[in-house]
């Protein structure tokens, strides 16, 4: 039933009626078509008086768009373009539609195996199969029933030599659609009798069980060969690595982009568990996702103990594009297994709301958590968080997986502190992300943690991750200040291309600075593989006394956002009173006529618009300048003032 309301302009006339446009629109479709000729409007679809109309002999399951158009008398004359008013609705689930295609696969003297193609009109989520069968000549007075998930299903037990009839239904949420025709089978009066698909099935077993053994010699001799050259020319490290029941040669690529599948429910299946909704308790709402909302909730699976759980869940109404995009992220994560990596419990695809069950992080998001725990850690815990993410950096390129949105807000924490890198839903086009911007090569991209050639060129690979890295660096070591502040994200792209760095926060550890000058390389190939960023890392940790010299302002960059048309420059100053000395010698000196040096509190309170005025700007978060001067003389204790 559809309603709506009048026009706030009616045109001066009083002969306005309605007409109500039907279309639908399927999957991957751009133009949207008109609905059957057997939907019914009641009363009808145009020349409406009212405004209201009941729409009837839809599809269950389906997506449609209704446009109601106001006209009157002279709408005709009006420009070609239309005003309407549209709304996008998705019927809700029903019984499917027979199954009507059969196919024996296999028989033998006490088994039969069959397959099927799903029903023409699903009418939502096919949850499982209903297969009822029975001796031919006993007429349904006895017979079986068996439950598949899948469209298969091999019937034993059965005696040879004899006919059986059998029938299939299917079941969505709402319930048992109606049951096939009666198909007719027969046992094999031979135990080693077997039908002629059988026949090419065993042919093909045997084809490709030659084949895998001949792959099988051909791999072992050039692994021995490599393993032997590996041995005299490499370091250990750069050996063959057996993990995990797979074999991992260098090269070879061991994610696969769920994407790439005809099919992405295939994906979903072949990665991810599926779980009983009745497994879940969802507790409380703990935020908004790009799909839904985002729970926290229990796990309890047979024979385990209840644990606590993430839940996103995918609104009502979705179209099939946004159910694939909101899967895909579990397609992909199912596919890792590492301690920093957040860790896929399951999804529910066959009820609703479809849901991806992930571990519960107890500490929420790192950049949240840092800003709430400023300066409560120590340096080694810091590099402990950071090791931890390049620890699981290190398995993804490992992987051949490149992330596109590395940030200290897509790094979750635990109760322990221990850092697991998540959100692989955004390696898509980050369209809702308010973190990103247009480029010119269109779509969006987080600017201020993306490489260059990332940006210009999209050229993303892990030498790219490497750049955001040492973002995430930047963000821990700073609790969680924004990169580069208040900068739009033209200015920060102009600024990075002229070779801007951002500056080391307070009190960072020169060696970290380094290795994050190293990840922001302009030439990607100069960057640091992970492996290299945790080896470093680790020697930190081992050798904490490392930690304690400070990066200063001989680490720190040549600041390119300042203004370059004065040739003066500013030497290392030793007190805050020669520091505002030399400031009156040049181009802003009229901000600071006249003020004497006794303490931070004697100055005026300058704000950073005053100063815009004389040439002056302030690069970082500080609004004032006494604010900044205060840093700057806290810094000044341990060395010449930074100017």
């Amino acid at each position: 039933i559809l309603d709506w309301s009048w026009p706030e302009d009616t045109g001066g006339r009083k002969d306005v009626s309605f007409t109500v446009l039907c279309k639908r629109c399927r999957q991957g479709q751009r133009v949207c078509e008109a609905c059957r000729s057997n939907v019914r409007f009641l009363p009808r679809a145009a020349g409406l008086q009212n405004t209201t109309v009941t729409v009837g002999d839809l599809l269950a399951h389906t997506n449609y768009t209704f446009e109601i158009e106001a006209q009157n008398g002279v709408s005709q004359l009006a420009p070609t373009m239309r005003q309407y008013a549209a709304v996008t609705i998705t019927t809700n689930q029903a019984a499917p539609s027979p199954v009507t295609v059969i196919r024996k696969d296999r028989t033998s003297r006490n088994s039969i195996s069959l397959s099927w193609l799903e029903p023409e009109r699903p009418n939502g989520i096919i949850l499982d199969y209903e297969v009822k069968y029975y001796q031919k000549q006993e007429q349904e007075t006895s017979y079986t029933i068996l439950r598949s998930k899948g469209c298969n299903v091999t019937l034993g037990g059965l005696k040879a030599d004899t006919a059986y009839l059998l029938q299939i239904r299917a079941r969505t949420a709402a319930g048992y659609g109606a049951s096939s025709r009666s198909f007719e089978f027969e046992t094999s009066p031979d135990s080693f009798s077997i039908s002629s698909e059988s026949s090419q099935v065993v042919l093909i077993a045997i084809s490709s069980s030659v084949a895998i053994i001949l792959l099988t010699v051909l791999l072992y001799v050039v692994i021995g060969r490599f393993c032997g050259y590996s041995k005299s020319k490499q370091p250990d490290e750069k050996r063959l690595h057996f993990g995990n029941g797979h074999l991992r040669l260098p090269g070879i690529r061991t994610y696969v982009d769920p994407h790439t599948y005809e099919d992405p429910s295939q994906a979903v299946h072949e990665f991810a568990k599926e779980l009983d909704a009745s497994c879940i308790a969802i507790d409380k709402v703990v935020g908004a996702g790009e799909f839904g909302e985002v729970c926290s909730g229990r796990l309890r699976l047979p024979n385990k103990k209840e644990i606590c759980v993430a839940i996103k869940t995918l609104k009502a109404g979705y179209t099939d594009k946004q159910r694939r995009d909101f899967l895909s992220e579990a397609s992909i994560m199912g596919q890792f297994d590492h301690p920093n990596i957040i860790r896929l419990e399951g999804v529910v695809t066959r009820s609703k709301p479809v849901m991806i069950v992930t571990e519960y992080m107890e500490n929420g998001s790192l950049d949240s958590f840092l800003k709430k725990h400023d300066a409560q850690f120590t340096g080694i815990q810091l590099v402990g968080m950071l090791r931890g993410i390049a620890s699981g950096m290190r398995y993804l390129s490992d992987m051949g997986y490149v992330h596109r949105d590395l940030a200290a807000r897509n790094i979750l924490v635990n109760s322990n502190l221990v850092c697991k890198v998540s959100d692989f839903g955004l390696s898509r086009v980050l369209e809702d992300d308010p973190e990103a911007a247009y480029t010119t090569r269109g779509g969006k991209i987080p600017i201020r943690w993306t490489a260059p050639e990332a940006i210009s060129y999209r050229k993303f690979t892990s030498a790219s991750d490497a750049w955001s890295y040492g973002i995430v660096l930047w963000e821990v070591m700073s609790y969680g200040e924004r990169p580069y502040w208040e900068m739009s994200n033209q200015d920060v792209i102009k600024a990075v291309d002229e070779g801007y760095r951002l500056p080391p926060p307070m009190d960072c550890p020169a060696a970290l600075y380094q290795l994050m000058l190293d990840c922001w390389q302009k030439e990607r190939n100069n960057r640091p593989k992970f492996e290299q960023i945790v080896s470093i890392l680790d020697k930190l940790i081992r050798n904490p006394g490392s930690l304690k010299i400070t990066a200063n302002t001989s680490s720190r960059p040549a600041n390119l956002l300042l203004d370059r048309s004065s040739s003066e420059v500013v030497p290392s100053l030793d007190t805050m009173g020669d520091w505002l000395d030399s400031v009156r010698t040049l181009p802003c000196k009229e901000a600071f006529s006249g003020v004497s040096y006794s303490s931070c509190d004697t100055l005026p309170k300058t704000s950073a618009e005053d100063l815009k005025k004389v040439g002056v700007t302030i690069v970082g978060p500080q609004k004032n300048i006494v604010s900044s001067i205060k840093a700057l003389e806290s810094h000044s204790k341990n060395g010449p003032v930074p100017v």
